[in-house]
């Protein structure tokens, strides 16, 4: 006998969804930590000298991350962070397709959209 999927489900599934998003960000943070202190890190003199243009935000994360930088594990805590509620809109939006309960779906493609354009409007400032 097949089960449907209900309330209940979608209720533990978001809310494991958001332990694991937040557990995952402490971890990622937390090692980061232990790497740069061992890294030796120091305040900076100058902070006009950390500004790095929009165009190469990405691309210095990324890199910094390639070579496993502290300071880049720490930001990648952080972004999983951001992402986790994105992440649980999504989850829910999923839910709420599978339980034909339309009015949530298009409540959360609202939020979802709302959170789009904050995070896009977020870099152009």
């Amino acid at each position: 006998m097949k089960r449907h999927f209900a309330d209940f489900d979608l209720n533990r599934s978001v809310g494991n969804l958001l332990r694991i998003g937040v557990l995952l960000s402490v971890i990622t943070s937390f090692i980061g930590f232990i790497k740069l202190s061992f890294e030796g890190f120091e305040m900076p003199k100058d902070y006009s000298l950390l500004e790095i243009s929009e165009e190469n935000i990405w691309q210095s994360f990324w890199t910094s991350l390639m070579k496993l930088e502290g300071m880049a594990i720490i930001q990648l805590g952080i972004l999983l962070l951001i992402l986790t509620p994105l992440v649980r809109i999504l989850f829910a939006l999923i839910g709420y397709l599978k339980e034909r309960d339309y009015t949530y779906v298009l409540i959360s493609l609202i939020v979802l959209g709302i959170m789009v354009v904050s995070f896009l409007m977020g870099f152009a400032h």
